[in-house]
């Protein structure tokens, strides 16, 4: 699968209503497209952006609590398909100490792309998106 590298470039947050966006945007260019997520999902994107550290674990500090003691890290995220306007993405895994990553060492899990843009932003792990997907929904 060919992929081009994003970033996060901006977070749209409403006060009103469940619609909020991040904005996403190629690393090596001026093309990207936002991703609508929740409330939730948001405020912890914002949150992470921010350093800003609640008193007790949140669910991505959870996450990211339990990968590090299974002796993984996030690698990357991968959005890796747009299927009836929904996004969908994998956490890539390696293992923690890994300084080359090996054939067979990655492990993916399926999951929503605004956790996984909580993750990446808490862990500091790029953004990659599918090629064919990023080409469908990009703009200038």
């Amino acid at each position: 699968m060919e992929l081009v590298e994003v970033e996060l470039s901006r977070v749209v947050i409403h006060q009103k209503g469940d619609a909020q966006f991040i904005h996403l945007r190629e690393k090596r260019g001026s093309r990207g497209f936002p991703i609508v997520i929740g409330y939730a999902e948001v405020e912890e994107i914002n949150r992470k952006l921010h350093g800003m550290q609640p008193p007790r674990p949140l669910t991505h500090d959870l996450v990211g609590r339990i990968l590090a003691n299974l002796g993984y890290r996030l690698h990357r995220v991968v959005i890796t398909e747009l299927k009836d306007d929904t996004f969908y993405a994998m956490l890539v895994l390696v293992p923690r100490d890994a300084t080359t990553v090996t054939p067979g060492s990655e492990r993916t899990i399926d999951c929503r792309p605004s956790d996984a843009i909580a993750l990446s932003v808490q862990t500091s792990a790029p953004i990659f998106v599918a090629k064919d997907v990023f080409e469908a929904v990009a703009a200038e």
